[in-house]
Parts: structure tokens; sequence; C-alpha cells
């Protein structure tokens, strides 16, 4: 929020570099060029870690999830041209519903099984599941 606040008073060049000066994860962008993170919940619990992924407007169809290694891998590739919901009958008034392709990549602790991950899809939000390893989950020794 802070950041949309800021991009509504500063204007000027000059107004923009000295801003993104200050923030660490700025490139400099003008205020057309900026980027908006996908947005994603990233939690922990009893049964292990989760993600909850925004994807309004998807079909799991849609979505590509690939596991390579230790890297969990979510997509979409919105097709070249596909203006679906938008139609040239229409005047908006707002228009804040992002449909844009996303790429997320995530490297995952060796704690979690990413063998055993599971996902669906609710309400608009993709749900990656992935159990504790069997190896970190606590255990006793025998002294011997």
């Amino acid at each position: 929020m802070t950041h949309f606040l800021m991009r509504e008073r500063s204007h000027d060049p000059f107004d923009i570099l000295f801003r993104d000066f200050f923030n660490s994860n700025a490139n400099f962008n003008t205020l057309n060029e900026v980027k908006h993170p996908h947005p994603v919940d990233i939690f922990e619990d009893p049964q292990g870690l989760h993600f909850e992924i925004a994807c309004t407007g998807l079909s799991k169809e849609d979505i590509n999830i690939d596991i390579e290694g230790d890297i969990l891998k979510v997509s979409y590739s919105r097709p070249k041209g596909d203006d679906t919901p938008d139609s040239e009958d229409r005047t908006y008034l707002a228009k804040s519903i992002a449909r844009r392709s996303f790429n997320l990549g995530y490297k995952v602790a060796t704690r979690f099984d990413l063998t055993q991950a599971t996902a669906s899809m609710q309400a608009g939000l993709l749900h990656i599941s992935i159990p504790f390893a069997e190896a970190s989950k606590p255990r006793s020794l025998k002294i011997k």
C-alpha cells in the first residue's frame, strides 16, 4: 500500500530515483515498468509447509506445477492475444483483476518431502501442501 501511495505522489524522475535508491528491491524502474509480485501465502504448521497461490479466473488445467530436485515451480502462461475477459464492447470503470502470466520458483528445505506434495484448487486459490520428511521428524535414540 505504501508503494502505491508513493507512486501517486512521485511523478518526477528524480523523485522515483530517490525513492528507489532506498528500496532494496527496486531496479530503478519508471512508473510504467513497476512489476507487481504475484500474491502468495507461505506458512508452516504441524503437518508441513503450505503454499496458497492466488489463481483468480484460472482452472487447474491452466496451471503447471513442476518439482525439480528441491525446487518447486508453479507457472501459468497467458496465451498471446488472449483477451477473453476483456471485450471491446466493455467500458471499464475499474479494472484491477490481474490476468497475467506468472512463474514462481521456491527452494524447499530438505526437512520437507517434496515427493509427497499434494495440490488442490478451491475458490480461486491453489493449495500446495508438502509434509515433513520422515528423517526430520523427532525421534529418540537408545544408548548402546
